[in-house]
């Protein structure tokens, strides 16, 4: 099983940033051939989609996210990033890492974000 292990959460103000990352040191694994997203889970919320970048480098971005958060990969280092700007107290969840090809996925453990004053 691959691991995938998300970094960069933690506690800030509404209105600033933070910077998330997901890596993997799976021997023998590349993520240059996987979609890979960040997805966030609130307290008694469904987890919803947030970001993608395809293998290809096409992105997506949810609605609620748009134009403040901006997804990137490294294919090199086998990491993905996601900066978020202009943080509100609504983007407070846990924040999870999936990559996907075909009928396989791998998620990380998620990392905790929260936005409050």
């Amino acid at each position: 099983q691959v691991q995938l292990v998300e970094s960069g959460g933690g506690l800030v103000q509404p209105g600033e940033s933070l910077r998330l990352s997901c890596a993997t040191s799976e021997s023998g694994f590349s993520i240059r051939i996987y979609d890979m997203a960040w997805y966030r889970q609130a307290p008694g919320k469904q987890r919803e989609l947030v970001a993608l970048i395809d293998s290809g480098g096409s992105t997506y971005y949810a609605d609620s996210v748009k134009g403040r958060f901006t997804i990137s990969r490294d294919n090199a280092k086998n990491t993905v990033y996601l900066l978020m700007n202009s943080l509100k107290p609504e983007d407070t969840a846990v924040y999870y890492c999936k990559a996907a090809r075909l009928n396989t996925a791998y998620w990380g453990q998620g990392t905790q974000v929260t936005v409050s004053s």
